[in-house]
């Protein structure tokens, strides 16, 4: 049976029909469902790699990273790759990956892309050259969906933008295809040399659920 309200402190597990004033009263504690909760932020500058090894994989089934004002000093059309570990970062994943993206660039059209074998998810073209283009900056945002769930896939889908000569836009997905705990992931530059800016932040999902 759902919920019909009188308890706020009651119904943060619940879904159902709420009164006003507990919609106002779950939203001032964070416990609305969809509501964010930081998790961990880091801004790095001249890094060749941004580890999160902390995930509350345990707490959240979806979770939320935003990167922004970011670039790194590598090749133009250079990307980032993401990594996943599921034994807290003491090594990564290179393989049982896919994925598909979009890919709009003002100074070349477009592009499909999409791959049944990958060793990483694609973090799409985050690709500004930092020493020729310093005042630009990229940003994007990415959904990490199942990390703690042992019986199913953990996919991800993502949008970015970035400028460099042209404006580019990419938004995709991408899935691992080993039903596993994933507890750890990172960012870096393909082991190309070059260097990473900007900010991340991780944010775990809060929902509300019928118990």
């Amino acid at each position: 049976m759902a919920y019909l309200g009188t308890q706020p402190n009651d119904v943060k597990k619940n879904i159902g029909l709420y009164t006003p004033s507990e919609i106002l009263q779950l939203t001032k504690d964070g416990s609305w469902g969809g509501s964010l909760e930081l998790i961990e932020e880091q801004t790095f500058s001249g890094v060749s790699s941004v580890e999160f090894t902390d995930i509350k994989e345990n707490v959240y089934d979806v979770h939320f990273i935003q990167v922004s004002n970011f670039q790194h000093n590598g090749a133009n059309n250079s990307g980032i790759r993401w990594l996943l570990s599921n034994n807290g970062g003491t090594s990564y994943i290179t393989s049982g990956y896919q994925m598909a993206f979009f890919d709009l660039d003002t100074g070349g059209g477009t592009t499909d892309n999409k791959s049944t074998s990958r060793a990483h998810f694609q973090a799409t073209n985050i690709s500004l050259d930092r020493d020729t283009n310093p005042t630009s900056r990229s940003a994007g945002y990415y959904y990490l969906y199942n990390a703690g769930n042992s019986s199913k896939y953990t996919f991800q889908t993502n949008q970015t933008f970035s400028v460099d000569t042209s404006y580019n836009t990419a938004f995709g997905g991408a899935v691992y295809t080993t039903a596993e705990t994933i507890n750890a992931f990172k960012f870096d530059d393909f082991g190309a040399g070059f260097n990473l800016y900007g900010t991340i932040k991780l944010y775990g999902v809060k929902q509300i659920w019928v118990t």
